[in-house]
């Protein structure tokens, strides 16, 4: 049936033909599944308290991820399986292990946070026999406690994972086969398309699908994770139709390594991203994990960053300076560019009617330095004040013979340095060429002022992280650690 987008919730079979393409996952658990374990609290993806788990079929295995509902458009769940924290206690009632740790623990103060702090450490305790602290620091990214007391959430998490019971007992390990063999006979055989009213959503059957849908539709909203669209409806309560939803298209998904770069399709989460390019580029494995919370990156496409065209976007600085390509379909074919061409103006991208963004070559930094440099009001979880993005090519007199220097947060769009750049070309690498090259800042860029950052402080921080690159590149202990990352 292709007038419906089905789904299961936690073990029962949903199908909904009446669905506005704007109503969130948050919304149908709570008015009209009446699941009130799934909190409201920020409704823009920041304080996990709506935190659940959404599977999926990935390369024929089911796979689970923690995603915030409040910002997850009920659409976008087509042949997947919604898990809320109602579904996770015993045949008998008896607590899960996780909930049971919590109680143990002490971790649980007012209690408001604490269903997405639950789903969160659930979805860590499926893919994770025993984690160390870092990855439940990193699990527990986005969930937020005004109470704080964080510590016993942590301990709660490591006892959990010392005894473990029989999978039996865990309501997703116990069905895991029905539920795959369920999820296959839920595949749509063609495009999904739904009207409530004036508003219009649509779910493509393939990306030679959507091709066609943009050529009728230029106009439609196209949404991947909605980390950004999402906040569009709830805090700016903006009207989208049509809307189009890709985040189930396997041909988008694609990961390919080569020896000189991967190419990531336009569909691949920042957490699917990450283990590829953490990997070749560590630099740019340390920014995506500052990217949001565990939620958001599993939401999140870098593809859709590219794409939505922010100037404080946080993956295209650093593509830019890497020299990435990006690549554009349509029923025209495709057509390639690199991907610093890609940003006209605020809010205007080099993108014709009906294409849409495909993939991103990132070329691999070989015989070069590259760093790239977030500035938030947080470490964790902040929107961009600034971000700095440098690759350097020396000779071996020490001559800088290439260097492209990015920035986000400092113009309309994402930006290069050119005219730092140009006095930086041909010169020794040394202390004084850098003093020479800061004023160089003041041609290239002219930023505002808003609530995350002064214009002053964004051009004094832009002068500061060139020389932050040059004391990283000489040896200087000048990069912020964690505790636990110092040798």
């Amino acid at each position: 049936m292709n007038d419906s987008i089905r789904f299961i919730l936690n073990g029962e079979d949903i199908e909904l033909t009446d669905l506005g393409p704007t109503e969130t996952l948050l919304d149908f658990l709570r008015l009209k599944r009446r699941l009130t374990g799934t909190k409201e609290g920020c409704a823009e993806g920041d304080c996990g308290a709506c935190t659940v788990l959404v599977g999926r079929l990935v390369d024929g295995k089911l796979a689970y991820e923690s995603i915030n509902a409040c910002i997850r458009f009920t659409g976008s769940l087509h042949a997947t399986h919604v898990v809320t924290v109602e579904h996770l206690a015993g045949r008998d009632g008896a607590l899960h292990p996780v909930q049971q740790a919590l109680v143990d623990c002490h971790g649980s103060q007012c209690g408001f946070c604490t269903p997405g702090i639950v789903m969160s450490l659930y979805g860590l305790w499926l893919t994770k026999e025993k984690p160390g602290r870092r990855e439940i620091e990193k699990a527990l990214q986005g969930n937020l406690c005004r109470c704080t007391g964080y510590e016993p959430i942590v301990k709660a998490a490591e006892q959990v994972s010392l005894t473990r019971p029989s999978a039996l007992f865990d309501p997703l390990e116990r069905t895991r086969s029905e539920i795959i063999a369920r999820l296959w006979a839920m595949q749509a055989s063609g495009t999904i398309r739904i009207a409530k009213g004036e508003d219009r959503l649509i779910v493509p059957a393939s990306v030679q699908a959507l091709a066609e849908v943009l050529s009728q539709e230029p106009d439609a909203i196209v949404v991947a994770g909605s980390t950004d669209v999402g906040l569009w409806v709830t805090k700016q309560m903006r009207r989208l139709s049509p809307v189009v939803f890709i985040n189930h298209l396997s041909e988008l998904q694609s990961i390919t390594e080569s020896e000189d770069g991967v190419t990531i399709g336009a569909g691949v989460s920042y957490t699917r991203a990450f283990e590829a390019i953490a990997r070749k580029i560590p630099a740019l494995g340390r920014l995506i994990d500052r990217i949001g919370g565990e939620q958001v990156r599993n939401m999140g496409t870098i593809g859709g960053n590219i794409a939505n065209g922010s100037p404080i976007g946080d993956s295209p600085p650093p593509l830019i300076a890497l020299g990435a390509t990006l690549t554009l379909r349509s029923l025209e074919g495709q057509r390639k560019m690199p991907l610093e061409d890609f940003f006209i103006a605020y809010g205007k991208q080099d993108r014709k009617p009906g294409e849409f963004v495909e993939s991103v070559f990132v070329p691999y930094p070989a015989n070069s330095r590259f760093a790239a440099y977030k500035i938030t009001k947080r470490r964790d979880e902040d929107i961009t004040a600034v971000l700095g993005a440098f690759l350097l090519t020396l000779d071996e007199a020490e001559i800088v013979t290439e260097i492209r220097i990015a920035y986000g947060g400092m113009a309309a769009t994402p930006k290069r340095a050119r005219t730092v750049e140009a006095e930086l070309i041909g010169k020794p690498w040394t202390e004084a060429t850098i003093e020479a090259a800061r004023p160089a800042f003041d041609t290239d860029f002219q930023p505002l002022t808003d609530w995350r950052a002064s214009a002053e402080y964004r051009q004094l921080t832009a002068k500061n992280l060139l020389t932050r690159f040059y004391l990283e590149t000489v040896g200087a202990p000048a990069e912020l650690k964690r505790f636990d990352e110092v040798a």
